[in-house]
């Protein structure tokens, strides 16, 4: 829960949006990251331990049979492989919503649950959650959504 309480701190200084997505995603380098370091992270492969960033926030059975299968999970935790650069940019997408969420709602997980569960009129009555990790087009136009009801358009 660090990350959402550096969310719901407005005396913490905030880091750039790639590091607290690298955390989001518990990348080891995070505080180093920038941009083209992350995006390179995404397309070399993403390790098993970056699902756990998301477990923390949407629980396990949110993510394993979602974003990725079980046997996937457990194929590349026993090898030590990295998860596939399919999986890894699924990873990214679906962190890339909850730092929007967490942003948006100053790291609050009650309504950033309710937000993501919810259906939407503006997504075709899709909750975010499913729009979300429907494909990357979806996730953008979650965090699309996200961003003008900050902007204050009525959403």
């Amino acid at each position: 829960m660090e990350l959402l309480e550096s969310y719901a701190n407005p005396d913490c200084p905030q880091a750039s949006e790639t590091v607290q997505l690298g955390r989001l995603l518990m990348l080891t380098d995070a505080e180093r990251l920038d941009e083209v370091a992350l995006a390179r992270r995404v397309a070399a492969g993403l390790s098993t331990r970056s699902l756990s960033g998301l477990y923390d926030l949407l629980g396990r059975s949110r993510v394993v049979g979602t974003v990725v299968s079980e046997a996937t999970l457990r194929r590349h935790r026993k090898s030590r492989q990295p998860l596939s650069r399919r999986h890894s940019e699924r990873v990214y997408e679906l962190g890339r919503v909850l730092h929007a969420l967490g942003r948006a709602f100053h790291g609050d997980k009650q309504r950033m649950d309710a937000f993501l569960h919810r259906a939407h009129p503006l997504l075709d009555g899709l909750t975010p959650y499913d729009m979300a990790v429907s494909c990357s087009a979806g996730a953008d136009a979650v965090v699309n959504l996200v961003r003008r009801a900050e902007a204050g358009v009525a959403v």
